[in-house]
């Protein structure tokens, strides 16, 4: 395996001093994949002490299997808000309506995997009953933002013939203009019910909650002819954490400690590039 490390903060000492914790061998050096990213070959096993030092610079650090690498992978399924967005959709609905804070702690609840997210959305969108429709339109064109380097992760994907599939337990209404703003192969998500330009606080047909998301990634792995050693799931809730069982790898980005603890590998500090340079060696 190899040890990749990455983010803003990393300078000379840094590599100095890991390349030392590696007890690397003699001759073996960092490799440099983009202006912060590098990564040590051959590795053996893993450094704690590398892992803390990292944590403690604010690097992502991550031990990373040598058959991980871009060309191996055809499919990469991403979470909606928070990973590809910078924003939890339905807060933003909701501060709309006055009452962010109550949406925003059931939200949080449900992402910690503390509450059930079916009922966690259900009790959410209850909340945002009488709401004029138009409030959705304003929220994309005042606060949905891409989060940092997914236009680059995208394009990285496209250029190595990976589809790419976004699975959300939001909505459609976000989730189809992302699909669009970064020309995704595919987008999954709710559907919340209008009724003469208000929402009524019900959502159409079944839920897409976790086990819906692996249901999608499997589905679209067996059209796509792939085994699950060629698809990459990346989310940050525990909505996210049977897609990313059925996947080869989850990625957890910037995620919930529930998730980066049963995630492959996590991105803490950089922005979805980083994906990028997780699996790449030139």
């Amino acid at each position: 395996m190899r040890l990749v490390i990455q983010g803003h903060p990393i300078r000379h000492r840094h590599l100095i001093h890991i390349h030392q914790l590696s007890q690397a061998n003699y001759g073996q050096q960092f490799v440099q994949t983009g202006e912060h990213a590098y990564y040590l070959p051959n590795q053996t096993q893993k450094s704690e002490a590398i892992l803390a030092f990292c944590a403690q610079e604010r690097i992502d650090c991550s031990y990373v299997e040598d058959k991980h690498t871009l060309k191996h992978f055809g499919l990469a399924v991403m979470d909606m808000d928070s990973t590809l967005i910078s924003i939890e959709c339905i807060d933003e609905i909701a501060d709309m309506q006055g009452i962010k804070p109550q949406v925003s702690a059931i939200t949080e609840s449900a992402m910690r995997g503390e509450i059930d997210f079916s009922e966690s959305l259900r009790r959410r969108v209850a909340l945002l009953a009488g709401l004029d429709a138009s409030a959705l339109g304003s929220v994309i064109e005042e606060r949905l933002n891409l989060n940092p380097g997914a236009k680059e992760w995208i394009e990285a994907c496209k250029k190595h013939h990976i589809k790419t599939m976004l699975v959300s337990g939001g909505f459609d209404f976000f989730a189809n203009h992302v699909k669009d703003l970064l020309d995704l192969d595919y987008a999954e998500s709710n559907s919340l019910e209008i009724v003469n330009g208000k929402l009524t606080g019900r959502i159409l047909g079944k839920i897409v909650d976790g086990q819906a998301k692996a249901d999608f990634l499997i589905e679209k792995r067996t059209v796509l002819n792939l085994g699950p050693e060629q698809v990459i799931a990346i989310g940050d809730g525990a909505n996210d954490l049977k897609m990313m069982q059925v996947a080869e790898l989850g990625v957890a980005y910037h995620a919930k400690p529930i998730v980066q603890e049963q995630a492959t590998y996590s991105i803490n500090f950089c922005g979805l590039d980083g994906m990028i340079h997780l699996f790449s060696l030139t």
